[in-house]
């Protein structure tokens, strides 16, 4: 018997058109497709590509709107809300599927906001309902490849998908790189799914990477710079000073001479944090 379950994508013919849907069947069991979601013309005995899925009452039905991955396979999902419940994440289709609570971090402080992604695949349960399942390390080593020693001192767009207190554990978004973050390199610990630059520090052996997502030294904000840098998020990221602003301005202003100013504004600029137009200065976020 050629057994239809939710969570795959199969090719299926056209049976007949009824009010709001097309039936479909693989010969055996037929099975409903909104007419909503066809975008061109169909006709009895058409072939079709489809995702199933088991709707609200628990019956299996289908839709064109094919997931990024399907079961066995691997990829990154959105994260669409967050509840009590886990995480909903946006798999390609019109359904969300939860991340349960329990495979997320302990601490919720770290669970993934609205916008991150997550390392994923899909997973059934006995009523057919569909729901994400993240990675494991054996997966991973699966499936990251090892990286060049050109790498070093690189800096990479990552996602952690792996926190422990000893460090976070990520992969490259590009090229699943491997790449691991030790407590004592990062000042404060990620979200998972979370966008990270991480800079490369070591590639070893087998091709796994140590990161930090500690600036470099000449990046590092700190002192008058960072004085500067405050002020400007506390006034919601612009101020009409600028390195043209009077001494007594300065002075008056933030307890520092103008040439102290300028140093800061230029290690600020350097650093990408702000910019300066029309005797304003903006941080650049």
């Amino acid at each position: 018997m050629n057994e239809l379950k939710s969570g795959e994508v199969v090719t299926l013919t056209v049976l007949e058109q009824q009010t709001s849907k097309w039936i479909l069947t693989n010969g055996e069991v037929e099975l409903p497709l909104n007419a909503s979601e066809v975008s061109e013309p169909l006709e009895v005995g058409d072939r079709i590509k489809v995702f199933l899925f088991a709707d609200r009452r628990g019956d299996l039905a289908a839709t064109t709107a094919i997931p990024a991955f399907a079961q066995g396979e691997y990829g990154w999902a959105r994260v669409l809300r967050v509840t009590r419940e886990g995480a909903f994440v946006d798999i390609g289709t019109s359904r969300e599927v939860l991340i349960m609570e329990e495979d997320l971090p302990a601490l919720e402080e770290v669970w993934p906001a609205v916008g991150d992604h997550l390392f994923m695949t899909l997973r059934t349960d006995r009523n057919g309902d569909l729901f994400g399942r993240l990675a494991t390390e054996e997966k991973i080593s699966e499936l990251y490849e090892g990286a060049l020693e050109d790498m070093h001192n690189k800096n990479i767009l990552a996602r952690p998908y792996r926190l422990l207190p000893v460090g976070s554990f990520l992969l490259g978004v590009d090229k699943p790189y491997r790449i691991f973050v030790h407590e004592s390199e990062r000042e404060a610990e990620p979200r998972l799914g979370q966008d990270v630059e991480v800079r490369i520090i070591d590639v070893k052996e087998d091709g796994s990477m140590n990161g930090s997502l500690l600036p470099r030294k000449h990046e590092r904000i700190t002192g008058d710079a960072e004085q500067i840098l405050k002020y400007l998020q506390e006034v919601g990221g612009k101020m009409p000073f600028s390195d043209k602003s009077s001494p007594d301005e300065i002075q008056e202003m933030f307890h520092m001479s103008k040439a102290a100013f300028k140093r800061a504004l230029g290690t600020l600029m350097k650093a990408g944090k702000i910019k300066q137009q029309d005797g304003w200065t903006e941080e650049i976020k």
